[in-house]
């Protein structure tokens, strides 16, 4: 990454703020030449020039009318952003739906009247409407974009649904109206190994849970609980939802399915030696105190299970192709994700995540702990039909390199991009690599 020159000293409150403004519009400027480049990197990748084979499939990623691009465009733009693939497609569609439905709004943004997240804001708003439809948002919208609203935006893109797709409006309306939910953020996971809850309920519905808990709570408190009201009332959802009554018999069947949790913990940590101990949740990516997971062992009428331990320096290989399931475990714990450039998705095949044979396999690639890593299949599916490819520098630190050379080091802990400066331009002319028939 180059390195960021120093700004000059502003030494006076005025010259502060004029700097300010400065770097202000110079960063807006920027922001419209990105989206500038979008729009060139999509017409530059046109479904006419892709592979008559078919690995590559046409994608519209704008509204009605736009044109199409391929599909494997998009990794490299976003690589080069420093964003993962669907933040990459993200502003490549808002740039191309910019360029080619909201003229009037694109005009004020190249003038410099428009800051480019608003402009995209408008663009993110009516990907779903018809030409109609966006070409109304755009005449009503583009003279006052740069103080609209994000409500006043939406009536105006309710009013365009309704103009021009009624039948879509009215679903959305439905759907709207039932409003029910229950979300429970397991992205958001405290120290203390508590989460989130939220939800809108029936009303019949709600007042059935309420008396549940209600009944629950006094019940524990009847049993000799003293935690708060509040924590006997999160300790009987927490029973309900196993299908289990913590006053009554254990001998007493639940219904509720099995939650298996994938933990990483030293022995130390859980036979409670002396020590602060944390342990890796594999589920939610998260860290809880040992303490935590010796409470959720012990609690009545949770199944333990004890797994072989996996040795994550263990050098495990197979001779056939498919990965074993033992060596498919390990690569998991490794990567945690998969190990694309800013890519996020887990690493569990239940994501949808592949065994990937760094060396393909075809090509004398080994099935084993030194050439396994885990690719969404997203990316799973570029690696093997594009130019991209990459090396095991170490266990779990890969050197990526895209189609027209751009470098980055992917490992646990992120991804970081060591294209040189002054990089040549790529070992491809193009970003599909066709691969004859053997």
């Amino acid at each position: 990454m180059a390195e960021i020159p120093a700004p000059e000293q502003a030494d006076t409150p005025a010259a502060v703020l004029a700097a300010v403004r400065a770097e202000r519009e110079a960063a807006d400027r920027a922001e419209c030449r990105v989206l500038e480049l979008a729009q060139d990197w999509a017409a530059m990748h046109a479904p006419d020039g892709l592979d008559p084979l078919g690995m590559e499939r046409s994608t519209l990623v704008a509204g009605p009318g736009t044109p199409p691009v391929g599909e494997f465009c998009v990794a490299e733009l976003a690589s080069a952003l420093r964003i993962s693939t669907d933040a990459g497609r993200t502003l490549l569609a808002e740039a191309v739906e910019l360029a080619h439905r909201l003229p009037q709004t694109w005009r004020r943004v190249r003038a410099g009247e428009l800051p480019a997240w608003r402009a995209r804001r408008v663009a993110r708003s009516t990907l779903a409407l018809t030409r109609e439809g966006a070409a109304f948002v755009d005449r009503h919208v583009a003279s006052f974009a740069h103080k609209v609203g994000p409500a006043q935006l939406d009536r105006l893109v309710e009013e365009a649904l309704v103009r021009f797709e009624p039948d879509l409006a009215d679903a959305r309306r439905r759907a709207a109206a039932d409003g029910r939910h229950v979300t429970v953020h397991t992205d958001q996971v405290g120290y203390d190994g508590t989460v989130h809850v939220e939800g809108d309920l029936d009303l019949a519905d709600a007042l059935d849970l309420d008396a549940a808990l209600i009944t629950g709570a006094a019940r524990l408190a009847d049993l000799g609980c003293t935690d708060s009201l509040d924590v006997r009332r999160a300790h009987t959802l927490g029973e309900l939802a196993r299908g289990t009554d913590p006053t009554l018999d254990l001998d007493q069947p639940g219904h509720g399915r099995e939650v298996v949790l994938h933990v990483h913990i030293t022995p130390d940590a859980l036979n409670g030696h002396d020590g602060t101990h944390l342990a890796r949740v594999d589920n939610t990516r998260s860290f809880v105190d040992a303490d935590q997971v010796r409470t959720w062992c012990g609690t009545p009428g949770t199944t333990v299970t004890v797994r072989p331990v996996l040795d994550l320096d263990e050098h495990i290989s197979s001779t056939a192709y498919e990965t074993p399931d033992r060596l498919a475990e390990q690569a998991t714990h490794v990567d945690g994700t998969c190990v694309f450039p800013w890519c996020t998705r887990p690493a569990r095949s239940t994501h949808g995540t592949d065994c990937d044979h760094v060396v393909p396999h075809a090509e004398g690639g080994t099935t084993c702990s030194c050439n396994i890593a885990r690719l969404c299949r997203r990316h799973h599916r570029l690696k093997t039909h594009t130019a991209w490819h990459y090396d095991v520098l170490e266990r779990g630190s890969y050197l990526w390199t895209s189609p027209h050379g751009l470098g980055f080091l992917r490992d646990r802990t992120g991804t970081i991009d060591v294209t040189p400066p002054d990089r040549p331009s790529g070992r491809h002319a193009g970003h599909l690599l066709v691969v004859s028939d053997p």
